[in-house]
This record gives structure tokens, sequence and C-alpha cells, in this order.
């Protein structure tokens, strides 16, 4: 079953780098481009709007443990496919003492097919670029997606 792991190094405490992904208006400052609504909390039900891919996205929260861990599931854009979901993981290990947090992504869920394969590949680019657009949010105030997809 296809899934991948990416992962970034952000240089602020394990505590903000959670809240950055956590909170729906810090998120959207970054990376939802179109918004998000709720806050990523165990049992929420949250939505995600993206200027390159328009329409709101249903996320489950299936658990959330500040600043260690938010796991969430969603429905896997496979055009052709059955509906499914794939499972999203994202971990904030401390660095340094704590002065720095790795932060990963790990999704899994697809199906052993060309194009649940096509769609894997899809969103591991999505979650490697929002890696990028975190880090250089949450140290510099840089939104990196800023007309990047309109």
């Amino acid at each position: 079953m296809p899934g991948f792991e990416v992962f970034v190094h952000v240089s602020r405490p394990p505590g903000e780098v959670y809240e950055a992904v956590a909170d729906p208006a810090t998120l959207s400052r970054y990376f939802t481009t179109g918004g998000a609504k709720g806050r990523l909390e165990s049992g929420a039900n949250v939505s995600w709007d993206f200027a390159d891919f328009p329409g709101r996205f249903p996320v489950a929260v299936v658990d959330a443990i500040a600043p260690e861990r938010i796991a969430l599931r969603w429905e896997a854009n496979d055009p052709g496919a059955a509906p499914y979901q794939t499972d999203v993981i994202f971990t904030f290990a401390p660095v340094d003492g704590g002065a720095r947090t790795k932060v990963t992504v790990s999704e899994s869920g697809w199906p052993e097919t060309e194009t649940g394969r096509a769609a894997s590949y899809g969103n591991c680019m999505g979650w490697s670029q929002m890696l990028a657009c975190l880090k250089a949010w949450v140290e510099h105030g840089i939104n990196l997606r800023e007309g990047a997809y309109q």
C-alpha cells in the first residue's frame, strides 16, 4: 500500500510549531490559501480550502496531543476510484533541547493501483511544500504560497 513520510526542521520550539498547524487562523496564513475552518483538536471535523484545488476539503481529526502529534483522516484525491480515505500523521519532535522542532508528516492508505500511486505522489509533493511554507512562516513570517497557485 503506497505511503510516504516527509520532514523538516523548524527553528522554533515544538509548542509554537504545533500551534502553527493546529490553529486555523495561522494555518490559513501560510498553507490553506482559501482558509481553514476549525481547530485541529481530537474528534473535531474541520475543513480546508486551497486556491489551487478550489472547494472545501473535510478533514477529520482522529487525535491531537499537543505539542506532539496530530492525526487526520480525509478523502483521497483519486479520480475514477470509489471514495476512500487516507491517514495523515504530523509529529513534532524536540531537537537541540527543544529550541528546534523536527516536523514529520506521513500519509498512507492508497490502493496499489496506478491512480492510487499517482494520488500519493501528488500528496507527497503537497506535504513537502506545506512543510517548506510552515518553516518560512514560523521562522520569518513569509507566505511562500502567496500568488504561487493563482
